[in-house]
């Protein structure tokens, strides 16, 4: 009889101190909170590149009460066309932002920890490569677009509050500004456009950079264009043409054969610009892009399994 209540005390006892499952879910939260950690430059350069643009912006207010009382007047396109300047440049600028991020942070994520063998640390946690390389697809993919557009958005409304008040002070109404530079507008545009053309169109190439930062044991940077150069190079002493290299820019820099927007030709800050996701959510390219990235993804969770500190 005490022998079996020995036995369930331990029994109890065990569970008592036995260590918490945590969720998958959970799980993937923390490690999307460890790139954070560790790269650092996911908001911080955007941040940085905000910063130094506001200041040049806040020079070039001391002309815009002067500007608006010579437009006064003006048909409204031709008055957004003079005003609008410095806005699409911010939000071209943090279009920029997110393709280098992208770029340095797929080629460095998965060798860096290689390189400084902190991978040994994270191998020995309850932490599978699938949830750890998951984790630093979406990076790119996700969180920075939503980062960079968020902080464009602030940017904006940073912008158009400023100028107001100089305005104001200069005893000129700030409404015409707010009306044709519609911030929420603007904001949702900017956002679905960075998703868009800079996270889920450029996939395949932050899919093949993960895949050689994987792979290589040193110059992850040298092995991933080494391939598109040779191949480019190929093409052109063979046909004479560069079709691979324009096929490899086009979907680097977001250029989206199938738009997202109509009319196609407005920056997408445009007000008259709407939202038609339709034709890019059904696009061929876009899925097949996709399943090239899992591709790659697959291959990087593959290596990482067996890959040593370099």
């Amino acid at each position: 009889m005490s022998t079996q209540t020995d036995t369930v005390a331990q029994t109890v006892g065990v569970r008592e101190v036995a260590p918490p499952v945590m969720s998958v879910t959970r799980v993937f939260y923390w490690s999307v909170r460890r790139e954070f950690w560790e790269n650092r430059s996911i908001y911080l350069a955007p941040l940085a590149v905000a910063g130094v643009f506001l200041i040049g912006f806040l020079i070039t207010l001391v002309h815009l009460p002067t500007k608006i009382r010579i437009l006064a007047g003006v048909n409204p396109a031709d008055f957004r066309a003079a005003i609008v300047v410095p806005y699409d440049s911010a939000a071209g600028l943090m279009m920029v932002t997110t393709i280098f991020v992208s770029v340095y942070y797929c080629l460095e994520t998965l060798h860096s920890e290689r390189r400084d063998r902190s991978i040994l640390f994270w191998k020995s946690l309850p932490v599978s490569d699938l949830v750890t390389v998951l984790a630093k697809v979406i990076i790119p993919l996700v969180i920075l677009p939503v980062i960079t557009s968020a902080i464009a958005a602030a940017l904006h409304l940073i912008m158009l509050v400023l100028s107001s008040v100089v305005l104001l002070a200069a005893g000129v109404s700030p409404a015409p500004l707010w009306a044709q530079l519609p911030w929420l507008h603007m904001s949702s545009l900017l956002f679905y456009h960075i998703l868009t053309a800079h996270a889920l169109w450029p996939a395949p190439i932050y899919g093949w950079l993960l895949f050689v930062s994987a792979w290589a044991r040193r110059a992850p940077f040298l092995w991933a264009s080494l391939p598109v150069a040779a191949i480019g190079g190929v093409e052109a002493i063979a046909f004479g043409t560069s079709h691979f290299l324009t096929f490899v820019g086009r979907r680097l820099i977001g250029d989206v054969t199938t738009t997202a927007f109509i009319p196609p030709e407005n920056f997408p800050t445009n007000p008259m610009t709407h939202i038609t996701p339709g034709p890019f959510l059904i696009s061929s390219g876009l899925w097949v892009g996709l399943l090239i990235t899992a591709a790659f993804v697959f291959a990087a969770i593959r290596l990482r399994r067996y890959r040593e500190p370099v």
